[in-house]
């Protein structure tokens, strides 16, 4: 199937709890230009979520048949669940001319550069801090402290892949990284390429990972 080629394609990654989720989110409502791709996921939802609106839930066994017609651009297990980005809806919304946004992690990102005739452009968000990172996800998380763990474990697995990305921000202040995710959107919209510091961001990784 051709895809239009009036869309752009942004990833946005994270480790968990460093606000992908929130951003991608905020994103959308500040432009009507901008639609996220709903991932299908087979956790059980969270009590704040819609079916349709935050994730498709299905169950393995639709999730399985999916994988078997080739219809997931990517997919990946992550903590003990599947997700998966749908083919179809994105091209769809490409085709309509809208710049598609995904919230999706490392190993996604990864499926979806080698894909031939992607636009794609990705961008990694980075916590100040592992204090903070904790907070978000005792907030999120309260009184699921296996899980807030088994987050944490996984950080510096996560941050490791920092380098794959096009733009790397840190989400000390939420309007402010806002701010530099819409302007890396803007900038790459118009075909120009944003600099940044790589050895800054690695000394802020390192810091991270101690």
């Amino acid at each position: 199937m051709a895809i239009n080629k009036k869309g752009m394609m942004f990833v946005l990654s994270s480790p968990s709890g460093a606000g992908k989720t929130t951003l991608t989110k905020k994103l959308v409502e500040n432009n009507p230009d901008f639609a996220i791709s709903v991932s299908h996921t087979t956790r059980k939802p969270r009590t704040n979520e819609i079916d349709g609106k935050d994730y498709h839930f299905i169950t393995n066994k639709e999730f399985d048949d999916l994988i078997k017609k080739n219809n997931f651009y990517e997919f990946a297990k992550i903590f003990d669940n599947f997700y998966g980005t749908h083919k179809e809806k994105v091209i769809k919304l490409l085709s309509e001319g809208k710049d598609v946004l995904f919230d999706i992690d490392w190993q996604g990102t990864q499926q979806l550069k080698k894909i031939k005739d992607l636009n794609i452009i990705t961008i990694f968000i980075l916590p100040p801090n592992i204090k903070v990172l904790r907070d978000r996800l005792l907030n999120r998380h309260k009184g699921e402290e296996k899980l807030i763990e088994k987050r944490m474990n996984k950080f510096n697995e996560e941050v490791s892949h920092w380098h794959e990305y096009n733009y790397v921000v840190i989400n000390d202040d939420l309007e402010v990284c806002y701010d530099k995710i819409e302007n890396i959107i803007k900038s790459e919209k118009k075909g120009i390429k944003k600099g940044q510091n790589k050895e800054e961001i690695k000394k802020k990784v390192e810091e991270l990972i101690k």
